[in-house]
């Protein structure tokens, strides 16, 4: 997948999560969190749900690279890459 590709999924996933955002209300350098308004759970569900799409494994300590779209992107643009 690339990094398109990639935003793609991220915000299919948040759609899914928070089915009243629209796609194109997330800018691509935007804080995801405050941008939907996602809770700490809300955001825990997005992780998983990137998981399950990508197989990447995202630990605790990475969650500050999936603050926006372009930042989530390229994190796990790498990590299937690397």
């Amino acid at each position: 997948m690339n990094e398109t590709e990639l935003k793609a999924l991220i915000i299919r996933q948040i759609g899914e999560i928070a089915p009243e955002i629209e796609p194109g209300m997330i800018g691509p350098d935007e804080d995801i969190r405050e941008a939907c308004d996602l809770d700490s759970m809300d955001f825990l569900n997005l992780v998983i749900a990137l998981h399950e799409a990508t197989g990447v494994d995202i630990p605790e300590k990475d969650y500050a690279y999936l603050r926006t779209l372009n930042e989530g992107s390229a994190y796990l643009a790498k990590a299937l890459t690397g």
